[in-house]
């Protein structure tokens, strides 16, 4: 899988290092949970939602010519 997750503390603190983190990237959090992917160089990335919670998200890759 491409969506990595990412650690909430008990206190609800989300802590990332920006230093190891990718230099472009997506965070999502839904429902008390957070991951995190790379964005790939050429590609659609779109988040499909369903009664107001992250249901999906699609990578639509492609390469230039």
């Amino acid at each position: 899988m491409r969506m990595e997750p990412v650690e909430i503390s008990e206190t609800g603190e989300l802590k990332l290092d920006i230093m190891e983190l990718p230099i472009n990237c997506v965070l999502i959090i839904s429902e008390g949970k957070a991951k995190i992917a790379a964005l790939p160089s050429h590609a659609e990335t779109s988040i499909v939602t369903y009664k107001g919670k992250v249901k999906r998200v699609n990578f639509d890759e492609g390469e230039d010519f």
